[in-house]
């Protein structure tokens, strides 16, 4: 469904494990990190003669799977010759970096991610080896070997899929292009809510799937279709949301021009419901599959629709009073958690039905870690992953994932027992 391509927004990646040079202020003062020219990166950065530094701006993120929230920083990085007073040297480039609440965290063995933007900036994602963000990036930015020493990506074969997109808006990286039929989509979506305000997410998700019409198959191609719907739905979001922001930039934030609390309001509701809004989105368009497959179910919304400890799963099968009814057999009880993105609060649902002993996680989310997932096996969760997405995963881990039309059929056939 997406146009956009990850080459659409970087030129040029590489990745390394960092060397105690690179990261120890005990092992070296320089804050530097050399061998990107080997990874092609001088084409991207140019070649500083001896009088010369290079500045580029660079987004610094350093994520770790047990962090809630990446810590960001916006700052600049020096490109330059570290051979420049030795005139009769061959040219050694290298990336100065300045002390700051990211390098701080950094260690040696962390896993760097170098990517140069087509608006001239530089992206440095840190993380420890192994995490999930890691085999993320690896994937998706083509880099299936990463040593000590800096390696190319491939970013030509990889298209800007919704987990990759959800990934790096996570980190704080904008990626918002206009596509040619945007006003096309623009102009029907003013005729339908106004070109005001945000219509319920309800309302949004159902013209995002009409929209998409009979290109789709919820009976016989489930994983396929909620891929379909959320991609809709995100490219259909995100031009009426340009649109009310432009909109609102107009007007402005209060009585004077320079408003900063009306700005910063602004802004923090712009992302607030950007975080809320998918998660709803995807529940709906789960909801609208599980109707078109005539399973009972409920939602955890609403009086009544809680289990122990006011816990309210987002899908129970076959119901709420099935679940609380004891003399039903627990065994044809499923409970479905769904989150566009697992991170660490994939063990939210573990509390949330407790007579139901083998949970079920759905999620967008693309290469969670071997780590994260033999945890989720040792806890009794079963991880559903839309079929596209499974082939973001190791051969182990595909062999025990399930795709939503294997959930389906599991529910049909507990209905029946």
């Amino acid at each position: 469904m997406s146009e956009d391509r990850i080459s659409d927004y970087f030129e040029g990646v590489a990745a390394k494990y960092l060397s105690a040079v690179d990261a120890d202020p005990k092992r070296s003062r320089q804050h530097e990190i050399g061998g990107l020219p080997a990874a092609g990166f001088k084409q991207y950065l140019g070649a500083p003669d001896k009088n010369e530094e290079y500045r580029f701006k660079a987004k610094q993120i350093y994520f770790s799977d047990e962090a809630s929230t990446p810590e960001i920083i916006e700052g600049m990085v020096t490109w330059y010759d570290c051979r420049r007073k030795k005139p009769h040297r061959r040219p050694e480039y290298r990336l100065y970096y300045y002390g700051n609440s990211v390098t701080e965290l950094i260690s040696e063995g962390d896993f760097l991610l170098v990517a140069k933007q087509r608006d001239n900036s530089l992206l440095m994602i840190f993380t420890p080896a192994g995490t999930t963000i890691e085999a993320q990036l690896r994937v998706f930015f083509g880099l299936p070997h990463v040593s000590e020493n800096f390696t190319k990506g491939k970013l030509d074969s990889v298209d800007l899929i919704l987990p990759l997109r959800l990934m790096l808006e996570d980190l704080g990286v904008s990626l918002t292009q206009a596509n040619s039929d945007d006003e096309f989509w623009l102009e029907q979506l003013i005729k339908l809510f106004g070109g005001e305000i945000f219509p319920p997410t309800n309302a949004f998700s159902a013209y995002a799937r009409k929209s998409i019409g009979g290109s789709v198959d919820p009976l016989g191609a489930p994983d396929q279709t909620i891929l379909n719907w959320m991609e809709q739905e995100e490219k259909l979001f995100r031009i009426y949301e340009r649109h009310l922001v432009k909109r609102r930039l107009k007007i402005g934030f209060g009585s004077s021009s320079d408003d900063v609390d009306g700005f910063i309001s602004f802004s923090l509701s712009v992302q607030n419901r950007r975080k809320s809004r998918v998660g709803h989105a995807f529940e709906g368009h789960l909801d609208e599959i599980f109707k078109a497959h005539g399973l009972r179910f409920q939602q955890g919304r609403g009086k009544g629709s809680v289990t122990e400890n006011n816990s309210k799963p987002d899908f129970i099968f076959p119901g709420f009073d099935e679940y609380r009814d004891l003399e039903f057999l627990k065994g044809n009880l499923v409970m479905l958690g769904a989150k566009t993105t697992c991170k660490d609060r994939w063990r939210q649902v573990l509390t949330e039905a407790n007579r139901i002993q083998n949970k079920h996680l759905i999620t967008l989310e693309a290469a969670i870690s071997e780590k994260q997932t033999n945890e989720m096996i040792s806890q009794s969760l079963q991880l559903v992953v839309p079929a596209r997405i499974q082939e973001t995963y190791s051969a182990n881990q595909r062999a025990w994932l399930i795709g939503l039309a294997e959930f389906i059929s599991l529910v049909k056939l507990k209905a029946k027992s």
